[in-house]
């Protein structure tokens, strides 16, 4: 069963409670009146106790009472005799309180998982609760039972009469009159000596408080100071001013009650106001001026007023009361305004006196009394009227006990017992009852005697007899078949079953649950097979067909009791559990059901998905069967959109393989014209690549961020013109409006029923921004650019369609496909938490949501004079075309790409000191010279630049565009310098333009375009360059005095052969950057500058370096020696720097752990000198010497002799180091000799490792040769081969000392081989507690091992490793 809110026991104390009845002055009502309540109501909040009560049992022992609840009611007399079995009033009210509780969205549910099963189920059946609390509170009182018979009277007199004791005795009387008359069947009374409790209610408002006292000591004379009370109310003077804030403990009794007695039939509205619901328990107690007696029928006729007329002096206004239209709970009004948090307590404490000085040692006095009659003696006095009286009563109407039978006073004892929680005494009297009246064949009393006897042996504390749940199903077989009382029955099953669930007993609970249900109550039946199904699902292996198949059971029988909504959840229910099982049949039934009664409720959505689900899934219907079924789906879709003129129905087919679709959004580029080449930008004919996705992202990101002072936006979200099942569909896209709409879809058809598709076309369903009306919506059959017609999708068949739409709204929201169902696309499976990749849960996908955005400009990009191919360092002058093909204009106009250093847009900061000579424009070179004659000879030119003006860290290059912005139809053309790359091969250059609108947008502020070129690179020069301290004395000037020379040597190889038809090459010009250092003077031995350079050719040259004068930090020191090119301009200064910026960025993380190589290129010298030898060491040697050498090749082409531009870079960082004008990853090696495989297959080539210790302290060396490289580098050449030998060493190198170490390693195939997998691991040895640090690896040492076949005679197999 599910879980109900109370507990077994709290469930069935407040079943059974004492009942104590109310009759009050009209004064006194008036009082109460004042809070909106009658005095029962004020009493309800607190009728529950708080503290421990005690009574003593026959045999003087202490018995404690706990949670004692009472339950207080008006004083209502009725004439109607009990039924047994459900009215059809009580019936309709029942069926009411069923259909006012439905389940609610967002309820909380439970996932059971069992098996292979996963059921999501309601946790709680509030509708079953409520069923069964207002099922045991309008049950009537009965003679076999004393459990709802009234214990006690309130008599409630007002301390403002003239005279309060008079009305006390005139209200006493009226309570004799009404008991003892014999006039009515209803109140029931328990014991003929009720207790009378005499409460005077004084009003601290209006009163007299002195006099009150008065009063109340005479009522203590009168009747005893353990039976009457003075009770102070209304403390409380209610003003406007007052803001007191006291809280409202009668809402939750009341207002619940007054909703759900609310009838939502459609009954007159006089039988509405003529019915009288009852108020018994205070959990669930009466709405407010409802009739509260348990004996009076719920929904019986209001016959008590009559008889309530015939008071004079005392009247009790119930029927004003008991009317709901009149009462004020119904009302506006809020309930005790007059009462403050002290009367709050005052009530409970009287409430509180009433039971413990009051009731229960009244109750106590009548079970020693009842206990004195069961003696010997006392039952003799009683056989000679029950051989008399009882056997006349038993033929005219069967088994009936006089009220002085000592069964029933036995009876009676065993209630008052149970009613006190005495449950140990109840049962011994239940027990003996029970063996009475089954030898006087009484079997309504012995059915009454087994209930209650089962029940007390439950709740025993201590459990000291198993639960007799034998004793229940006797009493439920004989309510049943012998009395005919369903009534009975139906509570008796109720409270064995929770009891039955408690034990953890739900295979017993739901048989018996089942063995209740009958053709004659449906909305019981139903209850109750639902109730079992829980039963099924909740057992320790549950049993979760059994549970569908209640389920079903339930939901139709719900049907035939009008209760369609819980038919419909129960249907839902079990749907979980057939769905997907291959029960396909079963299946097509539950929907079929389903989309029934969605239809009938207005659900159409659902009624409409339920038929779908018959229609797709690969039916296993027959074509005629299939058929049908779609015939009963355009039914149901055309009865609730009939209204729609115009509209198509929503068919499910043919089936839309959503995860393949495709949307772009752009326009049709403008084709190239004549040289001019267009961007590539995206296609849908490019396929997608998660790599090149991810770094077209970081490009723009880097833009973004330039463009916003280094900071991105929050919400930045990067450009995706093209989105499928790969990208990032998280969010909504942006589409710019005017702009078209590319969507490719992919069909299929599911049925064995061939469809015919004519005029397809794609609609849209958008909202229109802010200046339109909220809510106004417009469907775009209208904008539809292209129609697509007799299109025939045959069974299985796979289609792929294209649509083209162009949209002039705003903020789209959902686009639909006419004739089909909706486009709805599921995300990627989710599996990052542990939920995740335990369920099968999707993420979002908003591909086909994009927001319209406002005008947005649109730039096109053209290139001319681009070179496909070029020398390693060459400089090649093109130029590119910008146009505005929008109508708005742009600015920010900005580029980034994956090779800064290929090219650059020049720098208008680098104008030269002197004008340039027109010799360059002349020869048409990329260069720029002084126009001015310089000193010719080996002797420097020197100029200063700053950094800033060429410095770009994040590699963005803002685009020199005149006024910062391109207006509509505008178009401008800039030089675009371009430079080798420094590594010969195939290389993919990505550029990525950035440009906004001048109107900054909310939704997007930029637009980007994307352009990929191949460069082949063809190797040219190799610059090797050192430097070392000068021996010689400087020459003697005035501006080397007190300097100190430095000589630097630099090795020019001609690496090219001849690739390109190029001849020879020619050094023009060395120049140098540096903070610190300048070329001073070109040392050659021959007096001709001219430096020529042929195939495989290497020249050396010599230079002399020193310091310059002291000059502003940020500043640096340019030279130039040889010629007249101006190298700190544009070109040859923006490669320089672009370069060395590259560079920096690369090793960052290389060298994050030295501080001394990962310092700027052009930061400013460190300040202050440290104590550490080392460091001092490691300063003195440091050399920030940057060399730029510019070179001039001819090539002959088309009998034509061209001149071709470079520049290559090499940077100088410390003394006696060598650097290459190649990348850092390609610095020189000795060539590997071939060597052979042996017979054996295994060859065994010596390899020397040569390690130098470059500092001047002890280092500690660990070698590891069982490491295994998982560089990129290492990767690139594989092979598989072991190092044999020692694999470890542990070596201490001293100050500048070089070691060499022979290893040894073994191959096992032949191929090529990567011998660079040592692992070097080095720290000083002084600092003992630092952990060894990782050596910087070194370039890829291969080695070619061919087969013996082809061995070809070589002169040495030992190789050589350098670090």
């Amino acid at each position: 069963m599910a879980q109900c809110v109370q507990s077994v026991q709290e469930f069935i104390q407040d079943s059974f409670v004492p009942m104590v009845a109310v009759l009050s002055s009209d004064e006194a009502e008036r009082v109460s009146r004042k809070n909106n309540l009658s005095f029962s109501e004020l009493l309800r909040p607190f009728c529950k106790l708080t503290s421990e009560g005690h009574i003593r049992d026959p045999n003087n022992q202490l018995q404690t009472v706990k949670n004692l609840r009472v339950c207080v009611n008006n004083l209502v007399t009725s004439l109607q005799t009990p039924s047994a079995s459900v009215s059809p009033a009580q019936y309709r009210l029942l069926s009411e309180v069923v259909l006012s509780f439905q389940p609610q969205e967002g309820a909380q549910t439970s996932a059971v998982k069992t098996g292979d099963y996963s059921l999501n189920l309601s946790v709680t059946t509030p509708w079953f609760e409520a069923y069964r609390d207002n099922f045991l509170q309008s049950m009537p009182a009965s003679d076999h039972e004393f459990l709802n018979h009234y214990l006690a009277c309130l008599l409630v007199v007002s301390s403002t009469e003239t005279v309060p004791v008079e009305q006390f005795l005139k209200l006493s009387q009226e309570q004799h009159r009404i008991q003892h008359s014999g006039e009515y069947t209803n109140p029931k009374w328990f014991i003929p000596n009720t207790l009378k409790y005499y409460v005077l209610l004084h009003d601290m408002s209006e009163g007299d408080e002195q006099r009150a006292e008065l009063v109340y000591e005479d009522m203590k004379q009168r009747y005893g100071s353990h039976g009457c009370y003075l009770l102070k109310i209304n403390s409380r003077t209610v003003s406007p001013e007052q803001d007191e804030q006291i809280p409202d403990p009668w809402s939750q009794y009341l207002l619940r009650n007054s909703q759900r007695n609310q009838v939502r039939i459609h009954i007159p509205p006089p039988a509405i106001s003529s019915w009288r619901l009852c108020a018994s328990v205070c959990v669930c107690g009466p709405g407010p001026g409802l009739s509260s007696s348990l004996e009076v029928h719920p929904l019986q006729l209001d016959t008590s007023s009559a008889s309530l007329q015939t008071l004079t002096d005392v009247h009790v206004d119930l029927k004003t009361g008991a009317r709901d239209s009149e009462h004020p709970a119904l009302g506006s009004g809020s309930y005790g305004a007059c009462l403050t948090l002290n009367d709050h307590d005052h009530v409970r404490q009287f409430v509180q006196e009433f039971a413990f000085r009051g009731l229960l040692p009244h109750v106590e006095k009548n079970i020693r009394q009842l206990n004195d009659q069961k003696r010997p003696e006392s039952l003799f006095v009683h056989c000679y009227q029950k051989v008399v009286c009882v056997g006349v009563i038993f033929l005219l109407f069967g088994v009936r006990y006089p009220p002085e039978a000592p069964e029933l006073q036995i009876r009676k004892m065993a209630d008052l017992c149970f009613l006190v929680q005495h449950y140990d005494l109840a049962y011994s009297c239940y027990h003996t009852a029970k063996k009475d009246f089954l030898l006087d064949q009484a079997m309504l009393y012995a059915a009454g005697a087994l209930e209650m006897a089962a029940v007390s042996a439950f709740l025993q504390s201590g459990a000291p007899r198993p639960y007799p749940s034998h004793y229940m199903d006797t009493a439920i077989q004989t309510y049943r078949d012998v009395c005919r009382n369903m009534v009975l029955a139906e509570r008796c099953a109720l409270l064995s079953s929770e009891i039955l669930k408690s034990q953890g007993k739900y295979s017993e609970a739901a048989a018996l649950l089942i063995k209740m249900t009958s053709e004659d109550s449906d909305l019981r039946s139903a209850l109750l097979l639902e109730q079992a199904a829980h039963c099924f699902i909740n057992m320790r292996n549950p049993m979760v067909r059994k549970f569908a198949f209640h389920m079903i059971l339930a939901g139709h029988r719900f049907s035939k009791a009008r209760q369609t909504r819980h038919a419909l959840r129960c249907y839902c229910q079990a749907m979980q559990v057939y769905q997907d099982r291959g029960w396909s049949l079963a299946e097509d039934h539950i929907n079929f059901t389903i989309g029934r009664h969605s239809f009938t409720h207005g659900q159409s959505e659902d009624a409409v998905m339920a038929f779908r689900q018959i229609l797709i899934n690969d039916s296993r219907q027959t074509a005629t069967q299939q058929a049908a079924f779609l015939r009963e789906y355009l039914y149901v879709y055309k009865s609730v959109n009939g209204e729609k003129k115009g509209c198509l129905p929503e068919l499910p087919l043919p089936y839309i393989q959503s995860s393949t679709t495709r949307v772009f959004f752009g326009h049709e580029r403008r084709l190239a014209e004549g040289e001019k080449q267009a961007a590539t930008h995206v296609s849908l004919d490019q396929e997608y690549d998660q790599n090149l996705s991810a770094m077209w992202c970081q490009l723009e990101e880097q833009l973004v961020s330039s463009a916003n002072r280094g900071i991105v936006p929050n919400n930045f979200q990067p450009s995706q013109s093209c989105l499928n099942s790969q990208t990032d569909n998280l969010h909504p896209p942006l589409a710019v409006v005017e702009e078209p709409i590319i969507v490719e879809l992919s069909f299929r058809n599911p049925l064995k029923v061939s469809l015919t598709l004519s005029n397809l076309s794609l609609l849209w369903k958008f909202t229109a921004d802010g200046t339109s009306s909220p809510g106004k919506t417009q469907t775009g059959e209208q904008i539809t650019g292209e129609t697509i017609t007799n299109e025939e999708a045959s069974a299985t068949q796979h289609k792929n369609v294209d649509f083209l739409l162009s949209e002039g709204q705003q903020a789209l929201s959902q686009m639909t496909v006419r004739g089909r169902q909706d486009l709805k696309i599921r995300g990627p499976r989710l599996n990052l938490t542990k939920e995740d990749k335990m369920q099968v849960r999707y993420g979002a996908d908003q591909r086909l949501e994009p927001i319209i955005t406002p005008p947005m400009p649109l730039m096109e990009v053209f290139f001319l004079q681009f070179p496909t191919a070029l020398l390693c360092g060459e400089i090649k002058k093109a130029h590119v075309e910008f146009c505005n093909v929008s109508a708005v204009a742009l600015c920010g106009l900005r580029v980034a790409s994956t090779h800064p250093d290929f090219f650059t847009f020049g720098s208008q900061a680098t104008t030269p000191v002197t004008p340039p000579s027109s010799v360059s424009a002349e020869n048409c070179s990329a260069y720029k010279t002084f126009a001015t004659t310089l000193q010719q000879g080996s002797v420097a030119s020197e100029m200063l630049v700053s950094a800033e003006e060429f410095s770009q860290p994040s590699g963005v290059m803002n685009i020199p565009v005149h006024g910062g912005m391109l207006q509509p139809g505008e178009s401008i053309q800039l030089p675009l310098w371009l430079r080798g790359p420094d590594k010969e091969g195939v290389h993919e250059i990505n550029f990525l333009f950035y440009y906004e609108s001048i109107e900054k947008g909310p939704k997007i502020s930029h637009r980007v375009l994307r352009h990929t070129v191949f460069i082949c690179a063809s190797r040219s020069l190799n610059v090797q360059a050192s430097a070392f301290h000068s021996t010689a004395p400087p020459p003697h000037s005035v501006d080397d005095k007190g300097s100190r020379g430095t000589l630097v040597f630099i090795d020019v190889e001609n690496v090219n052969m001849s690739e390109g038809g190029v001849r020879e090459f020619h050094i023009v010009q060395v120049s140098s950057s540096s903070h610190h250092w300048r070329l001073h003077k070109y040392i050659t031995p021959t007096k001709d500058n001219d430096c020529k350079l042929s195939s495989r050719e290497r020249a050396k040259l010599c230079f002399r370096a020193q310091a310059p004068p002291s000059r502003s930090p940020i500043s640096l020191t340019w030279t130039h020696v040889c010629v007249q090119i101006i190298s700190s301009s544009t070109p040859c200064g923006d490669f320089f720097f672009r370069c060395c910026n590259t560079s920096t960025l690369q090793q960052v993380d290389v060298n994050s752990r030295t501080s001394g190589n990962s310092r700027s290129l052009y930061s400013a010298p460190p300040s202050g000198s440290g104590t550490n030898l080392t460091s001092v060491t490691r300063k003195c040697n440091d050399l920030d010497l940057n060399i730029i050498v510019i070179w001039k090749a001819y090539v002959i082409e088309d009998n034509k002799q061209l001149i071709l531009e470079g520049q290559l870079h090499v940077a100088l960082h410390s003394f006696g180091k060598e650097a290459s004008s190649l990348v850092p990853k390609e610095v020189r090696q000795t060539l590997c000799k071939a060597s052979s495989l042996c017979v054996s297959s295994l060859c065994l080539v010596p390899v020397t490792l040569t390690l130098s210790n470059c500092s001047v302290a002890l280092v500690d060396v660990i070698i590891d040769l069982r490491h295994n490289s998982t560089s990129s580098e290492s990767l690139e050449v594989h092979g598989s081969f072991s190092w044999v030998g020692q694999t470890q060493y542990k070596l201490q190198l001293g100050q500048q000392e070089v070691v060499s170490l022979t290893l040894r390693a073994c191959f096992f195939r032949a191929g090529v081989y990567n011998l660079n997998t040592p692992r070097v691991l080095a720290r000083p040895t002084e600092q003992n507690s630092v952990c060894e640090t990782s050596q910087q690896t070194a370039s890829p040492a291969l080695i070619i091992i061919i087969n013996s076949a082809r061995l070809q005679k070589s002169n040495s197999s030992d190789e050589q490793l350098s670090l």
